[in-house]
């Protein structure tokens, strides 16, 4: 199959689908079916087991969307698809490039589209088949209803076997439709790589090439390599020396200082909360420093141990702040019991954990700075996958429960996913609140009562109201 074949199949696929409904089975639907394309007639470019891989959390990612229909299945299915299929047709690009190319490749599909030459076959036909439904279908096709035109003003009769009735279609939907589907068939199969992202390709590897590792660039121009190195040692000696400080605070606020209890729990949630944004964006500011400092040969630079071991120290240290938010932010699940925003602590902890350990792996193994990207991307995806999978809602709502903690009818019922836990809690604890609850029923319902394509399946599978 050619890309104008892909295309056409995708679009006439996401008409079929999508045509007077919302996004529901239909998406997943769709995800399965160009997961499928790409498995069956680009076989023979799955070269590792990564492709493999790729086609299974594709496929999963659209059964969690099928069955959840929320944002995070949905972004799952998006970049499972797209990944699987930049690996399979730009195997040697380095996989962080997908997010430039799919960001400028909509606004540039609004000028390539109209290059027919890049899509469209050439007008001589050499397949067999074709010139066959050209002949026997399409030339025929067009002068019956010449005619059919014709004969329809000289006779009566015979124009109402053509006008008496109408079709249930709705014209300009099925327009809108049919051209957003070409839209994104397009930009999927026929997107485009400008020939900077080749060029740049190789500055992306996890290592350094010989003349990287024997040149003496500067970062500064008026600073030669020993101000440098220099100037490296005495900016992380201050910020260690700042961190050590900083953690000895932090912790004494979070385990030591006496809260007052008359504070609200609304407000002290809010001020732990900033506390870890503040601890989370310091990380980041850590991460970006060591790699101002260890890029290019200065990674090998002999006369730089002594800022090598600050920066590992650092990093050390950034560590112990992350456990420190860890353990305080299990001591705050314990008292309220979990939510969203806890749990999403807990991802960007380990994320954060994780990024230290590789930036401590690069300057031991004297990688590059795009080696932490080109990890770090596979651990984001993954977390999205987790959150894809996973009934949150249900589980935030099993565990309070089970300790007794954040309990609020409001709360339960603002969570996802968790209505069976929910119903059985409220009817046990003769919980009456029938504003909030109606509010609820009736949005199940609503999903329950729409058209099977715009369905989420969880609902359907939900047990009636008790």
């Amino acid at each position: 199959m050619k890309k104008i074949h892909f295309i056409l199949v995708s679009s006439i696929v996401f008409a079929l689908l999508f045509y007077n409904e919302s996004v529901g089975i239909n998406f997943a639907v769709f995800g399965l079916i160009l997961t499928g394309l790409i498995s069956y007639y680009f076989q023979d470019k799955f070269t590792d087991r990564l492709h493999l891989i790729l086609v299974v959390t594709s496929a999963l990612s659209c059964i969690a969307f099928a069955w959840y229909g929320d944002f995070a299945s949905f972004a799952a299915i998006a970049l499972s698809v797209v990944f699987l299929q930049f690996k399979t047709q730009e195997n040697e690009l380095k996989l962080i490039q997908v997010f430039p190319i799919a960001f400028i490749n909509p606004f540039a599909s609004l000028g390539r589209v109209f290059l027919f030459s890049q899509w469209l076959p050439k007008r001589k036909v050499e397949n067999n088949f074709a010139k066959k439904l050209i002949a026997y279908f399409m030339i025929p096709a067009i002068f019956l209803g010449l005619f059919v035109i014709v004969y329809s003003f000289g006779s009566d009769h015979f124009s109402s076997l053509f006008t008496d009735y109408t079709l249930d279609i709705d014209i300009l939907e099925l327009i809108r439709i049919v051209i957003f589907g070409f839209f994104i068939s397009f930009n999927f199969w026929n997107y485009w790589v400008p020939d900077l992202s080749y060029e740049y390709n190789s500055k992306l590897n996890n290592d350094f090439n010989i003349l990287e590792k024997n040149s003496e660039e500067n970062t500064f121009s008026f600073l030669d390599r020993d101000f440098e190195r220099k100037s490296g040692q005495i900016t992380l000696l201050l910020l260690n020396c700042l961190l050590v400080v900083f953690i000895a605070v932090y912790n004494y606020e979070q385990f030591f200082e006496a809260k007052d209890a008359s504070i609200a729990m609304s407000k002290l949630s809010a001020a732990t909360h900033e506390r870890v944004n503040s601890v989370i964006f310091s990380i980041l500011m850590a991460v970006g420093v060591i790699m101002f400092y260890f890029k290019g040969s200065f990674n090998f630079d002999e006369k730089a141990a002594t800022l090598k071991k600050l920066a590992k120290i650092w990093i050390v240290l950034n560590g112990i702040l992350i456990v420190s938010t860890f353990i305080k932010n299990s001591e705050y699940v314990s008292f309220y019991g979990l939510t969203y925003k806890r749990l999403g602590v807990y991802a960007f902890l380990t994320l954060a954990i994780i990024g230290l350990v590789y930036t401590f792996i690069k300057i031991t193994k004297q990688k590059t700075n795009a080696y932490l990207f080109n990890q770090m991307i596979w651990y984001f995806y993954g977390t999205l996958l987790l959150c894809s999978f996973v009934n949150w809602g249900n589980l935030i709502t099993n565990y309070n429960i089970a300790v007794n903690k954040g309990l609020d009818p409001g709360f339960l019922t603002r969570l996802d996913f968790n209505d069976d836990a929910r119903r059985a809690y409220f009817l046990s604890h003769n919980i009456d609140q029938p504003l909030l609850i109606n509010q609820k029923e009736t949005k199940i319902r609503n999903y329950q009562n729409t058209s099977f394509l715009s369905k989420a399946l969880y609902y359907e599978c939900l047990n009636d109201k008790k």
